[in-house]
């Protein structure tokens, strides 16, 4: 899946880089904030394959760094200690290309250009769900969330492949994550009456309320709405494209609910309802609230004072049983 890519050779030298931001993230946001340092090399790049550098766009938001070219087309350059990143997008464009029911980016070109990998894609069309999301009306964001449920489960019945050797596997992830989950959100500053039912959840975690051995699925862990498109068509809303794959792992299936039921559900029943008949579940039972719940705390990136997207909720919830039931209620 990781074979040697091509050296891209052009005329800007790749130490415009700096040597600094290849290895050190605080150099490479540096870099990535001043665009006159890195937006020439990246237009060579583009030059180097044919392409069209005359509108180019600089996308400020992002991990990466990420260039508009024309309408059509996107060139995407990972620093490389983000490597990993590069892998995961690369693979799962690449394995879910044709197997999806709705576009994704499709890989027009690819290469390294000094150690830094990068990949020229399709550019999707239609609005930016964390544009259009906060003004559609109510019976919108159940319909797109049954979508959004839909596409979820669409995405993990596709085969692994080589998606399947990504590293951390599912359990060792598992349990890294368990060992550091009360230090983050001590760190975090999450309520101490959550705190303190932590512990009981992470022993029920590890001693099967999260499946380790289960067949594992495609996992992107960001159906946020800054990763996909919608469009409009006779006053109906819909998902339009899906992009940013570059923290796709391979786990249990239930993982990929946490970011729509953090950040676009709100504890909404007919929302929540809507995601979870979309991804082939019925209404939440405690044991899959428990085991969201557990996975929330789990996940990669989280941080609930940040990303519960529900008003007051740490004044509605005295435990983290009664949050789980805030956050998926039946």
């Amino acid at each position: 899946m990781d074979e040697t890519l091509p050296d891209s050779a052009g005329a800007c030298s790749a130490g415009a880089w700096g040597p600094s931001a290849s290895t050190s993230l605080t150099a490479y946001r540096a870099l990535r904030a001043d665009r006159a340092r890195w937006l020439p090399v990246a237009l060579d790049i583009a030059r180097s394959h044919g392409l069209d550098v005359g509108s180019p766009h600089v996308f400020s938001t992002g991990t990466n760094l990420v260039v508009g070219l024309g309408e059509s087309l996107i060139l995407k350059i990972f620093p490389p200690l983000l490597r990993a990143q590069f892998v995961s997008e690369r693979g799962s464009l690449t394995q879910l290309a044709g197997r999806l029911p709705l576009p994704i980016p499709e890989i027009v070109a690819e290469g390294v250009r000094d150690g830094w990998p990068y990949l020229v894609i399709t550019r999707l069309t239609g609005t930016l769900g964390s544009e259009a999301w906060p003004s559609l009306p109510e019976d919108q964001k159940e319909r797109v969330l049954r979508q959004v449920g839909e596409t979820i489960a669409s995405v993990q019945r596709a085969p692994l492949g080589p998606l399947a050797s990504i590293e951390p596997r599912w359990d060792a992830f598992m349990r890294a994550q368990m060992q550091g989950c009360r230090a983050r959100h001590e760190r975090l500053g999450l309520a101490p009456k959550f705190l303190g039912g932590l512990d009981d959840l992470l022993r029920e975690a590890a001693t099967g309320l999260i499946p380790m051995d289960a067949p594992p699925v495609i996992l992107t862990g960001e159906y946020i709405p800054e990763n996909f498109l919608l469009a409009c068509d006779d006053g109906e809303w819909s998902l339009k494209g899906l992009f940013d794959f570059g923290d796709v792992r391979a786990g249990w299936r239930d993982y990929d609910l946490l970011g729509p039921s953090a950040f676009m559900a709100a504890g909404r029943p007919g929302r929540v309802r809507s995601l979870l008949e979309g991804f082939g579940y019925t209404k939440p039972d405690h044991a899959l609230r428990r085991r969201l719940m557990a996975l929330m705390l789990l996940h990669h990136a989280s941080d609930l004072n940040s990303h519960i997207c529900i008003e007051g909720w740490q004044q509605q919830a005295d435990d983290l049983v009664e949050l789980q039931e805030l956050i998926w209620p039946g």
